[in-house]
C-alpha cells in the first residue's frame, strides 16, 4: 500500500507554480559589473596565423581571467585586416590590475600555453588603458555564449570608433561626443561602452600600455551587416566628420569594424 501511495505521488505533474522560472539573460551576470579599469587590446598575428590564436584564446583564456576577478568583455577579429584581433578585458579598479595580471601571467595556465601562443603573436603593444566615461558607460556584460542554444557561436557585428583627443580638451570633446552618439539610436544598434584614456602610470610594467593619449572610443553591437551598412555607417560617416572638425582632435577618426569569435560575449544578443 505504502509504495502504492509513493509511485503515485511520483507520477503525479509537477504545476507550473511549483517549478522555479528560468532566470532572464542579464540577471544571470547582474555579479558580474563595475569595472573601472579597462584595456583595449589590439594584437598583430603571424599572417595566416591568426584562426589559430581565436582557436586557442576561446578555448583557454576568458575564464580564467573570470575566476580571478576581471572579465574578458569580448574578442573579435578585424574586417580588412586578416592579422588583427582586437580583446577588451576589464578589472574593477586599478590596483586590482596588478594583482590579476601576476596571478595569470605566472601561474600554470598561461605557463602551459605561453609559447605556442607568443609563437604566433608578434606584437601584443597596442593596448590602450581606459575607463569609462561615466561609471554606467563601461562595457556591457553579456551572458557568455551558449554552447547549446548558440551551437553557432557569437554573431553580429561590433564597432568600435577611436577618437585621438587634443590634451586639456578631453572634457569639451567627450560633451560633444555624448550628444553625437545620440544619433545612434536605432533597431538594430545596441550600445555597448564609452571609453576615454585613464591616465595613470602602467602598475603592471610587464605590459605595456600606449602613453600617446587621450583618447575616447565609442563600442557597439550591430545585428547584422544590412543594419551597419544601410543605417548606421552613414550616421558614423556623419559624426566622425562633425567631431573631426571641432578642433578637438589630433588624427582622423580609427574606426574597427570587427567580428566576434565564436565564445565572445560581446555580440548581437536578442534581449527580451
Amino acid at each position: 500500500m505504502a509504495t502504492t501511495l509513493l509511485l503515485a505521488a511520483v507520477a503525479l505533474p509537477v504545476s507550473a507554480a511549483s517549478v522555479a522560472p528560468a532566470p532572464a539573460p542579464m540577471d544571470t551576470v547582474a555579479h558580474l559589473n563595475s569595472y573601472q579599469a579597462i584595456e583595449f587590446r589590439r594584437y598583430v598575428t603571424k599572417e595566416g596565423e591568426r584562426a589559430h590564436f581565436v582557436a586557442y584564446f576561446d578555448t583557454y583564456f576568458p575564464e580564467a581571467f573570470e575566476q580571478l576577478g576581471a572579465m574578458v568583455f569580448g574578442q573579435f577579429t578585424e574586417r580588412g585586416n586578416p592579422n588583427r584581433f582586437t580583446w577588451i578585458r576589464g578589472f574593477h579598479d586599478i590596483s586590482a590590475r596588478p594583482v590579476v595580471n601576476a596571478a595569470f601571467y605566472y601561474g600554470p595556465l598561461w605557463r602551459e600555453h605561453r609559447t605556442k601562443v607568443n609563437a604566433i603573436l608578434p606584437d601584443s603593444d597596442n593596448v590602450m588603458l581606459m575607463r569609462p566615461l561615466r561609471a554606467d558607460q563601461g562595457v556591457t556584460v553579456l551572458p557568455a555564449v551558449d554552447p547549446v542554444l548558440e551551437p553557432k557561436g557569437a554573431g553580429g557585428v561590433v564597432v568600435a570608433q577611436i577618437f585621438s583627443v587634443k590634451k586639456g580638451s578631453e572634457d569639451a570633446f567627450a560633451a560633444k561626443a555624448e550628444a553625437a552618439f545620440k544619433r545612434y539610436a536605432m533597431d538594430g544598434v545596441h550600445p555597448a561602452g564609452i571609453l576615454v584614456t585613464l591616465d595613470v602610470p602602467n602598475n603592471f610594467p610587464q605590459l605595456p600600455i600606449r602613453a600617446d593619449g587621450p583618447w575616447l572610443v565609442w563600442v557597439g553591437v550591430v545585428r547584422d551587416d544590412a543594419t551597419l551598412s544601410k543605417h548606421l555607417a552613414p550616421r558614423l560617416d556623419e559624426v566622425e566628420k562633425e567631431l573631426g572638425a571641432s578642433g578637438l582632435t589630433r588624427a582622423p577618426t580609427e574606426r574597427e569594424v570587427m567580428d566576434p569569435t565564436p565564445r565572445s560575449r560581446l555580440r548581437w544578443l536578442e534581449m527580451p
